[in-house]
């Protein structure tokens, strides 16, 4: 039998498939292999890791004189693979033509659908035709037979397939989502992303790169990875999920100037952004909070969260304890909430880091994916040159949080209320009924004559100036598993933990 290359170790779990080789003459006559008399092979199909995250199929092939030797080890390997049970067989597909650069469906046929069949994955494909096709119909699909849902598209079309899903499941255990203090049934059937949209921030940050390949081999061999999703409602009426960032103020007000300039792709984020950076809008309002007391890490340290983190998992076991002890609605009842009120040019608020190629760090680099919590990020009042420092920040490895204007929390729930409305409703007492908007008249280089900001939800629109949101440790699991640790991280965290024993 051939010898593996030299250095070369895949573990069971990385290996795609095996099949046997059909050997033309050509290969038998060529090298070492040409004194077998009839050789026989078999090809083994594998994971290769590169740099910065990025996989790879590759292969190796042996041969070998015995063709009894030569079966019985294809049988022996594909038996170690039917034992990888995590791995899916069943897979909805649903793909979004029409994101970014429309390649969606070329991206699919021709560099994932091949890996899928080589894995003997079976997949029923669904191409979508209007907004919310793909969320409409997961609410009709025997969801059951499946053993994941897969997206094709960027941010927008995971998040219609994550709130189908979501949705679907809320509403087969008979839980209202317009209640806000629903404890929601999490989601066993996990979510893939295929990266073909002109964002992918929320794939780039768990897998760490934006690459179909990549993300289709995750798939294939059947990695998980829990998120958090946080609850948006107004006045008791669900708006809207988010995983990633909920923007209100300069991202908010980015994405509805983009909204309206689509004609120019992707460019027009980069116009929207220069535009929105010169009209240096002030929203006046009120913030309120409840710290995420179970959490270990805070979003000033360096710990950030990778594959098999320790945090997620501990502050998830606390969690639960916490709620086991008091319940859920005593918890909420008891626990203090804290009160911020100010002049903000952004108010954002991330589950996860928001990494993406132009913010290798993203909005906070120490946020972490599945820990029960949120980073709360407010950007006071300051002048332009400020607040063009701290954007440059997320550029650079220097310290985005290191300002005197900028304050960051890490939060289990919050709400907003903005002064316009307070002062039309100042015979609210109740916290959980006020509401929050955006009020600009006291900046002089501003020229702004708007009452109220957009909020950016993963990238889409909400017009509602007053919400409650919450967030749901560990609702989704995706077909990922976290960021993996480079050498250089490794062992500045095994120091760490080193110090800490």
């Amino acid at each position: 039998m051939s010898p593996v290359p030299e250095n070369c170790f895949v573990p069971t779990s990385e290996i795609i498939a095996v099949e046997e080789t059909d050997l033309n003459k050509k290969q038998h006559n060529s090298g070492k292999w040409q004194k077998m008399a009839k050789p026989h092979a078999f090809t083994v199909y594998y994971v290769k890791k590169a740099r910065n995250h990025r996989w790879w199929c590759s292969d190796v092939t042996f041969w070998c004189v015995d063709e009894q030797l030569c079966n019985q080890w294809i049988q022996a390997l594909k038996e170690l693979l039917e034992l990888q049970k995590a791995r899916p067989k069943q897979l909805l597909v649903y793909i979004n033509p029409y994101g970014g650069k429309r390649q969606g469906k070329r991206i699919y046929e021709q560099k994932v659908a091949p890996l899928f069949s080589l894995a003997s994955i079976s997949t029923d494909v669904f191409i979508t035709e209007r907004a919310n096709h793909a969320k409409d119909n997961l609410f009709e699909v025997n969801i059951n037979k499946y053993d994941g849902v897969v997206c094709v598209g960027g941010d927008g079309m995971f998040s219609e397939v994550m709130h189908g899903l979501i949705g679907r499941m809320q509403k087969d255990s008979g839980i209202d989502q317009n209640n806000p203090k629903a404890p929601l049934v999490q989601c066993n059937i996990r979510i893939g992303i295929i990266p073909a949209g002109s964002t992918d921030c929320i794939c780039y940050s768990t897998v760490g790169i934006s690459d179909p390949v990549t993300s289709a081999l995750h798939i294939i061999v059947g990695d998980s990875q829990p998120l958090d999703v946080s609850s948006v409602h107004h006045n008791n009426t669900f708006l809207k999920y988010t995983v990633s960032l909920l923007g209100y103020g300069f991202y908010g007000d980015i994405l509805k100037d983009s909204e309206k300039k689509r004609w120019m792709g992707p460019m027009r984020y980069d116009y929207s952004g220069f535009k929105t950076f010169l009209s240096h809008h002030c929203y006046e309002g009120t913030i309120s909070f409840q710290p995420a007391k179970h959490t270990l890490g805070s979003p000033r340290d360096k710990d950030s969260c990778r594959t098999g983190c320790h945090i997620c998992r501990q502050s998830e076991q606390q969690l639960a304890e916490q709620r086991k002890k008091c319940g859920l609605k005593h918890e909420e009842d008891e626990e203090e909430w804290k009160v911020i009120k100010g002049k903000f040019l952004a108010i954002n608020v991330v589950n996860m880091s928001c990494a993406c190629p132009r913010s290798p760090k993203g909005l906070s680099p120490a946020a972490h994916l599945a820990d029960g919590s949120a980073d709360l990020i407010l950007v006071r009042k300051c002048s332009r040159f400020d607040f063009l420092r701290y954007l440059v920040r997320h550029t650079n490895q220097d310290d985005q949080f290191d300002f005197s204007f900028v304050d960051v929390y890490r939060v289990k729930s919050f709400q907003f209320t903005s002064k316009l409305l307070e002062d039309n409703e100042s015979d609210v007492t109740d916290i959980g009924k006020k509401h929050f908007g955006q009020f600009c008249r006291d900046h002089p280089a501003c020229c702004c004559n708007i009452a109220n900001s957009t909020w950016n939800c993963d990238g889409e629109t909400l017009d509602s100036s007053a919400i409650e949101v919450r967030v749901h440790c560990q609702l989704m699991k995706l077909f990922a598993r976290g960021i993996e640790e480079n050498c250089k991280e490794a062992s500045r965290n095994q120091s760490r933990v080193e110090q800490l024993l």
